[in-house]
């Protein structure tokens, strides 16, 4: 089968507003337990985990554990595919939630250097290895039992639901290490959101129980359609797919961490303003995008998958070198309004509809794994980007990352316009597994003994 399919039995099928909201909330809760690591290396960590005289230093060396997080999102990715594929979507989800925030409670929970030498920074390091591997599994399944409830012509709207759990997670965590400067001192500034993060789990847990498994994952149990090694199967069969996925995301991915993470170090470094605008402007891109994602998720249902998602990616292509004169203005206002069309225009279109569109284009027997591996391989290579932007900027200025932001929009349209539509208002089909599959499906599953 080659898209998500509405054959499902209705009686296994839940409250799709329902499962969408604990999709939404867990992925908030994942979200908040990994930026909130972001913030505290570049404030905290430095000082607090590795022995070094020099501050600068200090804070390189907490950001390189910062980025161990990525290099490990795909394991996560391939891991939550496979068992996503095997045992269920709802189950690999709640998993993932656990593990994160297993691991974000310990991290406030650590020793520092002074207290405990160098066990100190190797435990941050493997608990950030965890995280790494919880966040790349929580993508796939959030988005999986949002879009695999939800009716066939609303599968947009639904699966953009999750999608707002990123930025509302992100202001969480901005909101929350805000708060305790203000309440605490010392250690404690940091300590607190971490530990914090023992409730949030606990309610995301509460809410995602008491919600059904995936219709689809139920009837391919029923019919002993469940592959005994899914990931293996898509990697060889639809290999083709996941690079398609990898590089549709780069527009989004990437240009989220050009536009902040970048941008963010390049005001200072050029002097044009404060960290703090970047931030606000952050902040403020995500609080639209708590609706523009909704927006262009329904919107999706109404005109198709590809005309929504190719409104960012050619905003990105068009807008990376206007958005760098907007900066290099060093006006805040200009600066804040910068930050925020790259959120609202650039990578929100795209970020709303990757959720139903890649659903919709994998069998649903290898689905879990075939998403998640695309979407963390994408996120893996954007990690690694807002270092490229840097070198680019110190290699030939400002227009080497203005550049870059650019060809990122390019990769991901050029992705697209080969890709299939499958929204059914657009291809007429409600349930389009009843048609002939829109790319090479993987051969028909043994069932499991």
């Amino acid at each position: 089968m080659s898209a998500v399919s509405n054959a499902a039995d209705a009686a296994h099928r839940d409250n799709p507003a329902k499962v969408s909201l604990a999709s939404m909330v867990g992925s908030a809760v994942e979200s908040y337990d990994f930026f909130i690591y972001g913030t505290a290396s570049a404030a905290y960590f430095g000082t607090a985990f590795f022995h070094i005289d020099n501050k600068l230093v200090g804070v390189l060396a907490s950001f390189a554990t910062l980025a161990v997080g990525f290099f490990f999102r795909p394991l996560g990715g391939y891991l939550a595919g496979h068992f996503g594929d095997r045992i269920g979507r709802k189950t690999v989800l709640n998993a993932s939630l656990l593990l994160m925030g297993t691991a974000t409670v310990l991290v406030g929970a650590l020793p520092t250097y002074a207290q405990a030498g160098v066990a100190a920074p190797l435990l941050l390091i493997l608990l950030r290895i965890l995280q790494g591997i919880g966040f790349g599994a929580e993508w796939g399944g959030a988005v999986l039992m949002a879009v695999e409830h939800a009716p066939p012509r609303r599968r947009g709207w639904f699966g953009a639901v999750p999608q707002i759990g990123i930025p509302a997670g992100l202001i969480l965590a901005n909101g929350t290490f805000l708060v305790s400067e203000h309440l605490f001192t010392g250690a404690w500034v940091w300590r607190a959101p971490f530990l914090l993060s023992i409730v949030m789990v606990a309610v995301g847990l509460f809410i995602r129980l008491r919600i059904e498994e995936s219709p689809e994952f139920t009837e391919m149990k029923e019919r002993g359609e469940i592959r005994k090694t899914p990931a293996l199967d898509v990697l060889r069969r639809d290999w083709r797919l996941i690079l398609r996925i990898t590089a549709l995301r780069l527009a989004e991915t990437g240009g989220y961490y050009v536009a902040t993470s970048f941008v963010l170090s390049y005001v200072g470094l050029a002097e044009l303003g404060t960290s703090n605008d970047v931030l606000l402007g952050t902040i403020i891109g995500s609080a639209v995008g708590l609706g523009s994602h909704l927006f262009f998720g329904a919107l999706s249902d109404r005109i198709g998958r590809k005309p929504v998602f190719l409104i960012g990616a050619v905003f990105t292509i068009a807008f990376g070198f206007p958005m760098f004169l907007l900066v290099n203005t060093g006006v805040t206002a200009l600066i804040v309004i910068a930050v925020v069309l790259a959120l609202v225009l650039s990578h929100d279109p795209i970020f709303a509809v990757e959720s139903s569109w890649f659903s919709e284009q994998f069998p649903r027997e290898v689905r879990s794994s075939g998403i998640s591996l695309g979407y963390n391989l994408a996120s893996l290579i954007a990690g690694l980007l807002p270092f490229a932007a840097t070198a680019l900027y110190g290699w030939i200025g400002w227009e080497g990352p203005a550049a870059l932001f650019c060809l990122l929009g390019v990769a991901s349209t050029a992705a697209a316009i080969g890709a299939p539509e499958t929204a059914p208002a657009r291809t007429g089909l409600d349930n389009p597994d009843d048609d002939k599959p829109t790319i090479t499906s993987t051969p028909t599953p043994e069932k499991v003994r």
